[in-house]
């Protein structure tokens, strides 16, 4: 006799779960409170759809914090092996030159999760919809807000973080499980803009400008990428790889440094050499010709230090390769690209069940875990749903 699951939440996690669940064993239900499924995948989709990242697999795991937390999931349902599930359902892939992943050109994210449903129908996955999951009953049933119940052998919860609560991913679902016992760690920002007290001048002729082929070092965590200059702070791709950093030091300090590396490309020795050698008398003119510094990078650099440091070679040469930057904030849980907190991961096994309610599991942005965006997100909340059926499918 086949076993029932039922799975809470209809995002990236929950939608390979039931992809990868043999339908020979078990009968599956999602339930998803809006009147479709994926809206935060495609919501993600509108900026460029990164389904993963090229890295090997070695390189991909240390992108997460806690770095042991994913491993085993990683390895079982890697970057490639996404990429290789998507090409036989119809979704080719490509390497862009971030060497992030891409459908090919012209798919668009609906089409992604139009072909996934296709798997789930194939596999007779039920989809209830306008199902909001509002706790247990007295005999332990599943209650929705539909007036209805349900009892499962087994039950999984991807209800997502706390980030863009238009997708319904609003955390709503800490209280009930935290009234089960279960440890929750308070939701922050993550993948976010981070709040820099900019001078006034520099500002106002800056504002929007990128700072592009940088890198960001914050308590020994060094990222290449680039930002964008915005009245409140930072935002983009390299301050994100940081968040972790970020948040601990403003966590335990109210305030946090970061520190800009405006030529990862040379070391500081060849940056002095440059400078030191350059025919041009002026050195705006020097780091702008020599260099390729851009004028925002020169308005930057002008900002944070003094003018005996800009006109001495040696100096210049070491705040271009390591500008301190104040960090004084972050950006509110709605404003996050994605969050961190959740279900704490002393509170699942390594198999992401609950230990203080037996059967019951917990995937996807619900759990304290972090990722940088770039695709990292997605391959991590797929590999999560794919080893959880995994390990399910052998328990029969």
């Amino acid at each position: 006799m086949k076993k029932s699951v039922a799975i809470i939440g209809g995002g990236a996690s929950a939608l390979l779960l039931a992809a990868f669940l043999d339908p020979q064993k078990f009968e599956i239900t999602i339930y998803e409170q809006n009147k479709t499924l994926g809206r935060k995948f495609l919501v993600a989709g509108k900026g460029g759809f990164n389904l993963t990242h090229s890295e090997a697999i070695e390189l991909l795991t240390e992108r997460y914090t806690p770095t042991q937390f994913l491993k085993e999931s990683l390895h079982y349902f890697s970057n490639v092996d996404f990429r290789k599930w998507l090409d036989t359902i119809g979704i080719p892939t490509y390497i862009g030159s971030s060497r992030r992943i891409y459908p090919k050109k012209g798919i668009k994210p609906i089409a992604v999760l139009n072909a996934i449903l296709k798997v789930l129908k194939k596999q007779h996955v039920q989809i209830k919809y306008e199902h909001t999951w509002t706790g247990w009953n007295s005999n332990n049933e599943l209650i929705f807000n539909t007036n209805t119940t349900t009892r499962s052998d087994y039950t999984v919860f991807a209800l997502g973080g706390s980030s863009w609560k238009i997708t319904g991913s609003d955390g709503g679902w800490q209280k009930i499980i935290k009234e089960q016992g279960v440890d929750i760690v308070s939701f922050q920002a993550s993948n976010c803009a981070y709040a820099v007290d900019w001078n006034t001048n520099f500002i106002q002729k800056h504002e929007g400008s990128p700072l592009k082929n940088i890198a960001i070092t914050c308590l020994g965590n060094r990222q290449k990428g680039e930002v964008v200059i915005t009245r409140f702070g930072l935002e983009g791709n390299a301050i994100y790889a940081v968040s972790p950093q970020l948040r601990q030091a403003l966590n335990n300090n109210q305030k946090a440094a970061i520190f800009l590396d405006l030529k990862p490309n040379l070391s500081a020795t060849e940056v002095q050499e440059k400078i030191e050698k350059s025919t041009f008398r002026n050195t705006t003119e020097i780091i702008r010709k020599e260099l390729k510094l851009s004028l925002t990078q020169i308005g930057l650099l002008k900002t944070a230090v003094s003018k005996e440091v800009f006109l001495d070679p040696k100096l210049l040469a070491q705040s271009i390769k390591s500008l301190p930057l104040k960090i004084t904030g972050f950006a509110g849980l709605d404003e996050a690209i994605s969050t961190v907190g959740g279900i704490s991961l002393n509170a699942i096994d390594t198999n992401y069940q609950l230990k203080k309610i037996p059967t019951h599991y917990c995937i996807g942005e619900m759990l304290d875990w972090d990722a940088p965006t770039g695709g990292y997100l997605l391959q991590g909340c797929t590999s999560m749903g794919v080893h959880l059926a995994n390990q399910l499918n052998k328990s029969l």
